[in-house]
């Protein structure tokens, strides 16, 4: 049991300063902030099977911090939908977790409640994937198409959206922007799982239902993109909906990152 991946014009690798951000699915969330911008980060909770998916959120950090960004990290304080063992991939029925405290985790305990996340501070937001985008964010993996929102969640969406300022989310978190944004440009990867390498290829379909437009990525290397929706200032990369080596995954994600602060201006 693997978890999801959401993570048209391909990456330009910039070298813009980094925006401020905020993401996570507890996933948390993330804000950041260059020193010239900030950026938050908003997080699921911690773990792939039920939270943000660890080595996104470690990834978008350090691309983050080499872009010269200050980031802040959110997390909506809900429980979280269930909790996973992830070493038996089952869920563990007598345990109950908390996605604030859980992404603190990965914030080393520099967490902030998603209620407390405005555009004002901020100059763009980041949304790491893992399972928890679609089961703390949203009930994507219950319901997909019908799915719903947390409400905090949809607010920093359309608020940044109606702001100018950038989105920046990766792997299965694209399904976010897809639902409280419709029309917005993502990609999730492939759109056939082509032997297996792209085994979420059946979230495209779901993103056009969601009233998204999904944007397959076709070159060679296709996880090093991140595809850009300049109307909509949405960047998004596969990350983990693909399965290759880490280091494809990692430098996907800093194309996304990199184009997220281009979009800052900054």
């Amino acid at each position: 049991m693997r978890s999801p991946r959401p993570g048209c014009p391909s990456t330009a690798e910039t070298t813009a300063a980094p925006p401020g951000w905020c993401i996570f699915n507890g996933e948390a969330a993330a804000s950041v902030r260059r020193r010239r911008g900030r950026a938050p980060r908003v997080l699921s909770g911690c773990g792939v099977y039920d939270g943000t998916e660890i080595h996104e959120a470690s990834a978008i950090l350090v691309h983050l911090s080499r872009g010269g960004a200050e980031v802040q990290m959110y997390a909506p304080d809900v429980p979280q939908m269930h909790v996973i063992d992830h070493s038996k991939g089952q869920p563990a029925e007598a345990e109950s977790r908390n996605v604030l405290v859980e992404s603190a985790r990965i914030a080393r305990g520099k967490i902030t409640s998603l209620a407390k996340l405005t555009t004002t501070d901020h100059d763009a937001v980041i949304f790491p994937g893992g399972f928890g985008a679609a089961k703390n964010l949203s009930t994507f993996a219950v319901d997909g198409k019908d799915c719903k929102v947390n409400r905090e969640v949809e607010r920093v969406l359309k608020d940044f959206h109606k702001a100018g300022k950038p989105i920046g989310l990766c792997c299965i978190s694209p399904v976010l922007a897809a639902k409280v944004l419709p029309g917005a440009e993502v990609t999730v990867g492939h759109e056939e799982e082509e032997g297996g390498k792209w085994p979420y290829a059946g979230t495209a379909g779901a993103i056009k239902e969601l009233g998204g437009k999904h944007c397959a990525v076709f070159s060679l290397t296709p996880v090093y993109e991140a595809h850009v929706d300049t109307k909509n200032k949405v960047v998004t990369t596969p990350a983990f909906m693909c399965e290759t080596e880490l280091h494809n995954i990692f430098d996907g994600i800093g194309a996304m990152v990199k184009n997220v602060l281009k979009l800052t201006g900054k």
